[in-house]
């Protein structure tokens, strides 16, 4: 990749409302704007873009762009400046990427993540941006089982699996080229069935969901065979950061998500 391409991050924070079980686990209306260690989630992830190289401006996605005022102080002053752009959500994560795309105005290259990232930091974002492969329309984010397991054992991610290795998702997607709408109409129908990836392969073709539930498809031929089925080339990026694939859904997760920012704060040992 160009390292001197600088991106438009759009960070999704739609939201299921105060019965999402994070928010009202936390008591708030909103989850996205949960607070960690007396800071929102979303004013996290907007921190960390702020600080990435390869970021060039910043939109937010919500379902009510005034949200963005009652977040926090820091959020309302960067919206107020233009710093931050806000977008009202669509119903569904890919429909909030095709509004975008259509108001942000020539925004690709787009980096996609989510206000529920709060482990993200600058150097994931510009590992990401600066390991997209020169030939892909689209990149996706994803990290080996084995790392997330090796540390944080008691994590519970939902795994695809994958010849040798299962894999998890980042919530950072990287939209290159114009061309890459087509992948996004085509994540609408992925969505119905993220958490039973059997159904994701046997979207594109059901020999690869045969060698899928065999243990017999890597994770190359399966993007192979995406690129296929969507019309454009879809490619990974592998993470070396465990916690890029640690997100917030589950009180669980926020716990987690907590205890690794508190020791992120401790003063190291030399």
């Amino acid at each position: 990749m160009n390292v001197e391409r600088r991106f438009t991050a759009l960070v999704l924070a739609g939201s299921r409302g105060p019965e999402d079980p994070v928010a009202r686990f936390a008591g708030e209306r909103h989850k996205a704007f949960v607070a960690l260690d007396g800071v929102p989630m979303i004013l996290r992830v907007v921190r960390t873009l702020l600080a990435c190289q390869q970021v060039e401006r910043i939109a937010l996605s919500l379902e009510e762009p005034r949200l963005a005022h009652t977040a926090a102080s820091e959020l309302a002053d960067l919206v107020d400046r233009g710093d931050i752009t806000v977008l009202q959500s669509d119903q569904t994560p890919s429909r909030s990427v095709l509004r975008a795309l259509r108001e942000l105005g020539d925004p690709v290259p787009l980096l996609v993540t989510t206000a529920d990232h709060p482990l993200l930091t600058p150097a994931m974002v510009d590992h990401f941006c600066s390991a997209t492969p020169p030939e892909a329309d689209v990149a996706v984010a994803v990290a080996r089982a084995s790392l997330i397991r090796g540390s944080y054992p008691d994590a519970i991610r939902t795994y695809y699996r994958f010849s040798g290795e299962g894999y998890s998702g980042c919530n950072l997607f990287a939209l290159l080229r114009p061309d890459a709408r087509k992948a996004v109409a085509f994540w609408s129908e992925m969505e119905r069935h993220r958490k039973r990836p059997w159904r994701l392969i046997s979207a594109v073709g059901p020999g690869a969901l045969v060698r899928f539930l065999l243990g017999g498809l890597t994770l190359d031929a399966a993007l192979a065979r995406l690129s296929r089925a969507t019309g454009v080339t879809v490619r990974a990026v592998e993470m070396p950061f465990a916690e890029a694939a640690i997100d917030v859904d589950k009180p669980a997760d926020l716990a987690l998500a907590e205890k690794i920012l508190r020791g992120r704060a401790e003063p190291q040992e030399a």
